[in-house]
């Protein structure tokens, strides 16, 4: 039955508003339910439809721990942990478990990262739920799209040197042009991950 009540619980919220929650990858974040601990029952957190284990105790489990009444916090952050999180908070009456409260967090993802002038770069930033790439020059305020999911199994991309294939884009010989910001942004314009890139030349300069 908890089970059944988790699923529903996914469909029915997950539209609704998130809470924007960043983290930069490496580091820890935290989920907050901001519920009152009294009388709850459990705590499921759900991603794409799947549970994460969460235990009901102050215990981790891998990267994900509980903390306090219903907070979930998450360590050493991936970019792949990046996009949307429904938290179910399920409390007791005299006689039965309650209608769960819900919250929905969308977490964002940043990270710094220095390439070589000629390099290949690889960035496993194309998450199931990504839809289109942005990158800002270094030199320019103009968002430029590199890369879009136009179908399941349909990508397109913007030139040569760029291709995508299992879950990275891979830039061949990085030049300073490609130095910059990239954002991924899921279905909903929602930024996923933010990647800043440096050239070493331009490190040296500055």
């Amino acid at each position: 039955m908890l089970k059944l009540l988790l699923l529903l619980c996914v469909f029915k919220y997950s539209e609704s508003i998130p809470t924007h929650v960043m983290g930069k990858k490496g580091a820890s974040i935290i989920l907050p339910c901001e519920f009152e601990a009294r009388e709850i029952f459990h705590i499921g957190l759900n991603r794409r439809s799947k549970n994460i284990l969460v235990y009901q105790n102050e215990y981790c489990h891998k990267r994900v721990c509980k903390k306090g009444a219903c907070d979930v916090f998450i360590k050493n952050l991936r970019l792949r942990d990046a996009g949307r999180y429904i938290l179910n908070v399920y409390h007791f009456n005299a006689t039965s478990v309650l209608e769960p409260q819900i919250r929905t967090y969308q977490l964002h993802i940043y990270d710094d990262i220095f390439v070589k002038i000629g390099e290949r770069l690889k960035l496993h930033v194309l998450l199931p739920d990504a839809h289109h790439v942005m990158h800002q020059n270094k030199s320019s305020t103009e968002w430029k799209e590199v890369w879009k999911r136009e179908h399941k199994k349909r990508v397109s991309v913007s030139h040569d040197r760029l291709s995508a294939s299992d879950g990275a884009l891979t830039i061949e010989a990085f030049t300073d042009d490609d130095a910059g910001t990239y954002r991924v942004l899921d279905f909903d314009g929602e930024i996923m991950i933010t990647v800043t890139i440096t050239d070493e030349k331009s490190s040296v300069d500055i």
